[in-house]
């Protein structure tokens, strides 16, 4: 595999932001690759080689999965809290058309399209299938927090300016058969070498189809669809050293992580862990009865003065999670196996769902996390065993009276925090308010009384497209996959 030295350097090379800059056509989504723009266009992508293409578009996906829409859903999820300017008022729920855009989204998701089709022609089907996990992982954050959204007739300008919004269900639809189509795309063993230019998995065609698989049990998973969840989990990303990592470096405007960006240089204090639910989480975890764990090291690589500090709680940024050149998590061994224990334990397999759940456990007692190694000091997650889940039960911290539901619990707590600053944790605060058996983390609302359910469609789409519902939805709607 592709050493990270070496894909950092090719990132300082690439130059993050101006690369996206060149790359991503910031346009309303009826407007994508029109072609008289493109011919015109010095930078056009049609004159991107195929390798550039992939690493433009890797980058864009990289940056969906640690942009604004994720903070805010963080900030939804009580993962952080709004202390000031814009993030206090989302983390009040305040939000509005104007607040939310897809000039990056569809862009991105326009490129994967591209990179398939160059390809198909180039009769490249390894980086055809690669262009496909790529677009599911684009539109799947579209679908899951918008709800409706064009898909079917999307990319296709002259056939479609404004396109149709495609229903949830047949998004998800969509979805499911592009990844198995990738699936088959990527068991081609000849094409390009690519190298540093695929910054997630070097070209091995093997970890690409591990991460179709899972991002498949994840969508399974959104529709209680347990069974199809574990068959796909079961196939999926199989070991930590297989995560699906986007890679920084130090260099800022260039590589900098962007959580690290903002928690500590563009817009330090404007959020932080003071008054949230997830250091509440972790602290209930470490003060409690369970003898056999003990997060206060995860706690302290989170959060800085956490435990023993009587300053404000703030990201890590120092020596934790979000310093310069931490990588950030797309997809990761971590919530596969976390999907398999959840579906296993919804299905009555409790015994698998607690094997599975020990897997990731194995993994936090070995120091590993989102690529970086926390302190293996006050780290302890010794295996479970079904007993620890009884009525009285160490394991069993809200007393439940059915083993079943105490299982769930402690996955879902875990969920919840190997989750953090990934949207996917706002999937799961939606979907578990329906998901049978009940079993939910008692995340306080920020304001009165009604959780967010869903993003508000961008003003640039009510002004351009006609097809846009109306009258606009707000942001407490639910969405028909999490009803």
């Amino acid at each position: 595999m592709t050493s990270h030295t070496q894909i950092n350097t090719f990132l300082a090379k690439m130059k993050w932001i101006p690369l996206l800059g060149i790359l991503l056509v910031a346009t309303a989504c009826q407007h994508l690759f029109d072609e008289e723009d493109i011919t015109q266009n010095p930078n056009a992508v049609n004159d991107v080689d195929m390798r550039t293409l992939l690493s433009g578009t890797m980058l864009g996906v990289g940056y969906l999965h640690q942009d604004t829409d994720v903070r805010i859903a963080a900030l939804w999820t009580r993962h952080i809290n709004g202390l000031a300017r814009a993030h206090q008022g989302y983390s009040q729920y305040i939000v509005s058309s104007t607040n939310f855009s897809w000039n990056q989204l569809y862009p991105v998701a326009g490129q994967a399209r591209l990179l398939q089709e160059k390809a198909e022609e180039a009769g490249e089907s390894r980086i055809q299938g690669i262009g496909k996990v790529l677009e599911a992982l684009a539109i799947a954050k579209a679908t899951a927090l918008w709800g409706d959204v064009p898909y079917l007739q999307a990319f296709q300008p002259v056939a479609f300016p404004t396109p149709v919004y495609d229903s949830q269900s047949e998004v998800y639809d969509q979805l499911l058969l592009l990844l198995d189509e990738a699936i088959v795309n990527l068991s081609a063993n000849t094409g390009l070498s690519l190298g540093t230019n695929d910054f997630f998995f070097g070209g091995d065609n093997t970890l690409w189809t591990e991460a179709a698989y899972t991002l498949k049990a994840r969508l399974h998973l959104h529709r209680g669809q347990y069974q199809a969840a574990i068959d796909n989990a079961l196939q999926g990303l199989s070991a930590t050293e297989h995560d699906m990592l986007v890679p920084h470096g130090n260099s800022q405007g260039v590589n900098i992580y962007l959580n690290h960006d903002f928690f500590a240089i563009t817009r330090a204090g404007d959020t932080g862990f003071d008054g949230a639910f997830f250091p509440e989480l972790l602290q209930a975890r470490i003060s409690g009865e369970n003898t056999k764990t003990n997060e206060s090291a995860l706690y302290d690589h989170f959060i800085t003065n956490g435990l023993t500090g009587t300053n404000s709680l703030d990201p890590n940024t120092v020596d934790g999670a979000f310093v310069a050149d931490a990588p950030h998590p797309v997809l990761t061994y971590y919530e596969n196996q976390l999907i398999l224990a959840e579906s296993y334990a919804r299905t009555d397999q409790l015994t698998q769902a607690v094997s599975a759940l020990n897997t990731v456990r194995q993994g936090l007692q070995s120091g590993y996390i989102n690529g970086r190694t926390f302190s293996d000091t006050n780290r302890q997650y010794d295996a479970y065993v079904m007993a620890d889940f009884a009525p009285s039960g160490l394991a069993n911290s809200q007393d439940y009276q059915e083993p079943q539901l105490a299982i769930l619990y402690e996955i879902i707590a875990q969920r919840y925090i190997v989750l953090l600053m990934q949207y996917e944790s706002f999937n799961d605060y939606r979907r578990l308010a329906t998901a049978s058996p009940s079993v939910e983390l008692d995340i306080p609302l920020s304001t009165g009384t009604r959780r967010p359910q869903r993003f508000i469609y961008p003003q640039e789409q009510v002004n351009t497209n006609p097809n846009t519902p109306s009258p606009l939805p707000d942001q407490y709607q639910v969405l028909p996959i999490f009803e």
